[in-house]
């Protein structure tokens, strides 16, 4: 059967509170990585390889919200300007890891807290402790139901 009126629709109805979500928390959050001189996709991959010993290509993609034809061209920006290298894995020629320079670690360092430390308020001033811990299974389950499809 046909919905009738959508707005009416519990399911349906939390369509445009999400998106407007999504939205603000997107347009925010863009602003900021931009003051810090980054683009989303570039502050995405410096925030996945940061603390850590390196990752290849794919867990590189799989941890980042870029897509595969879009994170080459990331890395290669972030690699000429010096906060990346790429190294071959022994024993897999098809495999790079992707590791973060000490310039690129040392930015990362600068960055990320900065970044947290901003997106932080946002979500306190909207939502309790308790309403957190709500809401992460929550957003995780709503998530789950559109992979695959």
């Amino acid at each position: 059967m046909l919905i009738k009126d959508y707005r009416k629709d519990p399911y349906l109805s939390l369509l445009r509170p999400l998106v407007e979500a999504y939205l603000a928390f997107y347009r925010a959050g863009t602003r900021h990585i931009e003051s810090m001189g980054l683009t989303s996709a570039q502050f995405d991959v410096i925030a996945e390889l940061g603390g850590t010993d390196g990752l290849t290509c794919v867990e590189l993609g799989e941890g980042t919200l870029i897509t595969k034809g879009t994170l080459t061209g990331v890395l290669d920006r972030l690699e000429a300007k010096g906060l990346l290298t790429r190294e071959k894995v022994k024993g897999d020629r098809r495999a790079t890891n992707i590791l973060l320079t000490s310039k690129g670690e040392a930015l990362y360092k600068k960055v990320f807290p900065a970044h947290a430390e901003f997106l932080k308020p946002f979500f306190e001033q909207a939502l309790s402790k308790e309403e957190v811990k709500q809401m992460k299974p929550l957003l995780k389950r709503l998530r789950d139901s559109f992979e695959g499809s």
